[in-house]
């Protein structure tokens, strides 16, 4: 028989399989061919840890169970033992490999998937979520054919352009039914996503490194751990997988003092001050932030060294007493005097040339001796491969979390990598640089974490570069995207939300026109899409009109009442701008049409509360109506079904207007049963009660419409951009 016609666990190079393997070894006889052959299996309550890297766990050993086959190849004496960990909760499973040398000679790893799995055809389709800085996670779809699909990164982090996360799909299914399958992989590096239709029309899924500029090599005695992968099945739609996942990644992944606790509103300065900072501006707009309810004041980049600009003193963590006369304590104690919690921003794995820190160790970055640098950012990455660079970067951290009452702490990473070179490895261990880099970024994480387990720490790499799961768990919420548009930043956190919940995606309002896109959006807008994320803002109110902080003031005491909903409920996802179907994705097997309407709903545990949300892209004239139906209810429960009056003072709209829009039942389509638990209307307006099943079958007129048919803005109520947020209480059953 031949290999190639059969379904393989973990497929090895060569030997009649001549699609590409989970694994290749090099040996000192240059042979690349290993044979792993069973021993022995052993089943475990519970998860085990990884060795250096980040993984799903448990509380109880009854949440999970871990299956361990071990292999072994008799030539080498490589063992391998493939773990297989499924959890209490349904449609989970994890798969990793570890590699240890029981031989007497080393071997080089050239490839060591953490998954692979044979399908046994290819009626799927193939989504993945690729985009740029700034332009992060769009959906990219495409019907699997003979031949390789594959996302990945080669640029040292998870990257903007390929997420670690991708989906596959039966060409029929929608976000309500049809069988869909999630990989995601538990690393922040180079990895590589791919599926490999046969000429027998299987599929392979593997999962994991990039091979690309990758070799490890492993002595005698030795192990070698591949990251964790994760599979999250739905046979019920995406919004099941996601849900699937959101859950699982809240419980498992996420893990310490902010794993549940409801995250702080914030105000980032960057917006308002960039580099120019003093603590006199700071202290003026943290009063400002605190008149309107903001709970958390962040000072972003500026605070150190000779830092005006980006060119200087990365590396060299130590206040501007010329900006904060009493460095960071004495800022700490007037902003928490002021009522706020105090948070700073850091980029702890970077050095500017022009710093003290690379004076006095040039050898601490990454690039090639003799060889130009390709700069970028006017910044170097600093070797995390090596122990004395991992241990530099916990103690200064630590001495600069220790040095003011620091409740919040974003860490970024402003540059991707080029010129792998370690002057610490030897010529034949270069292959090692990118994965080692890895492992001592997660030591740094792991062990800041630990020595200050009640600082929020939220992860950033210009934007969504380093977004995935591995980042998850040490840090509960990581910065979406450097692009704040109200539209742009929809489409982002909805794709997002496919892989990751929206609890861990920070998402703020920002000015107008905005910083990234130079587009205008109304502010309410702008407030309903970030407040589905962990919320904050990021505009310099010390330059806003009064009526606008009012509307602010308004904003954030919403959200205060409904946040536990939008942190910590179950997310669905209804009509999307991606396809413009009822459904949701899925109307076409490949959808050319964008929509021109985004229906989020979010419900609390036990389905008693729910907040909506109904987005427009463009008016669209002489449209009389839209339709908002909202997902997740429970049928036989009665709710209070409402909106607020809202006044938009956005100056691109004209005058100050009410933009009140009635709301009323649809009947048209509604059976004689589920008319009969339709109780009370309260005419024209946002205010009345209905049943679950009413309001998600039969859905909640919006009107006048989103597009208007007159000139007049009075008429006109939503302008481009438009959105409103919907709410439903659900009445205690007697």
């Amino acid at each position: 028989f031949s290999l190639e016609h059969l379904k393989l666990e973990y497929p090895v190079y060569g030997s009649s399989d001549y699609r590409y393997p989970a694994v290749e070894i090099l040996q000192e006889n240059g042979s690349r061919i290993s044979d792993f052959t069973y021993v022995s299996y052993t089943i475990a309550a519970g998860k085990p840890k990884l060795q250096g890297l980040p993984a799903t766990y448990t509380e109880k050993d009854e949440e999970a169970q871990t299956l361990c086959v071990k292999l072994k190849d008799e030539v080498t004496g490589i063992v391998l033992e493939l773990l297989y960990t499924i959890f209490t909760q349904r449609g989970i499973i994890t798969r990793s490999a570890r590699f240890t040398n029981e031989g007497t000679s080393s071997v080089h790893l050239l490839n060591a998937m953490s998954l692979s799995l044979d399908l046994p055809d290819k009626d799927y389709v193939w989504m993945q979520f690729s985009g740029a800085w700034s332009r992060e996670r769009h959906v990219k779809e495409r019907r699997l054919e003979q031949g390789i699909q594959s996302v990945g990164s080669i640029r040292g982090n998870s990257s903007h352009e390929h997420n670690p996360f991708i989906v596959l799909r039966r060409p029929s299914a929608t976000e309500n039914a049809g069988e869909v399958m999630g990989f995601s992989l538990i690393y922040s590096g180079n990895h590589r996503m791919q599926a490999e239709v046969d000429t027998h029309d299987t599929t392979r899924i593997t999962v994991g490194i990039n091979p690309q500029n990758f070799c490890w090599q492993l002595p005698a005695g030795e192990s070698f751990e591949a990251p964790e992968a994760v599979m999250a099945y739905a046979e019920n739609g995406f919004n099941q997988m996601s849900q699937r996942l959101h859950h699982f990644i809240r419980e498992h992944i996420i893990r310490g003092t902010w794993q549940k606790k409801e995250r702080p509103i914030l105000l980032n300065s960057w917006e308002a001050s960039y580099f120019d900072i003093s603590e006199k501006k700071l202290l003026k707009l943290a009063k400002e932030a605190k008149e309107v309810g903001i709970e958390l004041f962040v000072m972003d980049d500026g605070w150190f060294g000779e830092r005006m600009d980006d060119s200087s003193s990365l590396g060299d963590w130590e206040a501007n007493t010329k900006k904060l006369p009493g460095g960071l304590k004495g800022l700490s104690d007037k902003i928490h005097g002021l009522g706020l919690q105090f948070g700073i921003w850091v980029e702890p794995e970077m050095v500017n040339v022009k710093s003290k820190l690379y004076v006095a160790h040039p050898d601490w970055t990454i690039e090639i001796p003799g060889q130009p640098h390709s700069e970028g950012r006017n910044q170097r990455i600093l070797d995390l491969g090596r122990r004395e660079v991992q241990d530099y970067i916990i103690e200064s951290m630590s001495k600069v979390f220790s040095s003011a009452d620091i409740s919040y702490v974003k860490w970024d990473m402003n540059r991707t990598f080029s010129d792998y070179y370690s002057t610490a490895l030897p010529p034949e261990r270069q292959g090692e640089v990118a994965h080692r880099y890895v492992l001592g970024l997660y030591r740094c994480m792991r062990e800041l974490t630990e020595r200050f387990p009640e600082i929020l720490f939220e992860g950033c790499a210009a934007g969504g570069n380093r977004f995935d799961l591995g980042i998850l768990c040490y840090f509960p919420q990581i910065w979406g995207s450097d692009d704040t548009d109200a539209l742009c930043r929809a489409e982002i956190e909805e794709n997002y939300s496919y892989g990751y919940p929206l609890s861990a995606v920070s998402a703020h309002v920002s000015a107008c026109p905005n910083h990234q896109t130079l587009r205008n959006t109304p502010l309410e807008t702008r407030f309903q899409v970030a407040c589905f994320g962990s919320f904050g803002y990021e505009c310099n109110l010390c330059d806003m009109k009064k009526e606008e902080k009012e509307a602010m003031k308004e904003q954030i005491a919403l959200y205060k009442k409904w946040r536990k909903v939008l942190q910590q409920g179950t997310f669905y996802r209804g009509r999307s701008f991606y396809d413009g179907t009822q459904s949701g994705m899925g109307g076409s097997v490949l959808a050319d049409e964008a929509g021109n309407q985004m229906e989020w709903t979010c419900v609390s545990e036990d389905g008693t509360k729910a907040v909506g949300m109904l987005m427009q892209k463009l008016v669209v004239p002489n449209t009389q109506q839209q339709t908002y139906y909202p997902k997740g209810l429970l049928p036989d429960v009665r709710y209070h079904f409402y909106n607020r009056k809202l006044k938009y003072n956005i100056k691109e709209f004209g005058d100050l207007v009410n933009t009140v829009s009635p709301v009323h039942i649809r009947q048209d389509s509604l059976t004689h049963q589920v008319l009969s638990k339709f109780v009370k209307m309260d005419g024209e307006t946002e205010d009345f009660h209905a049943y679950g099943d009413t309001l998600m079958y039969g859905g909640v007129h919006v009107s006048p419409a989103f597009g208007g048919t007159g000139y007049n803005d009075k008429v006109r109520h939503y302008p481009d951009f438009a959105s409103r947020l919907y709410f439903m209480d659900g009445e205690v059953k007697k």
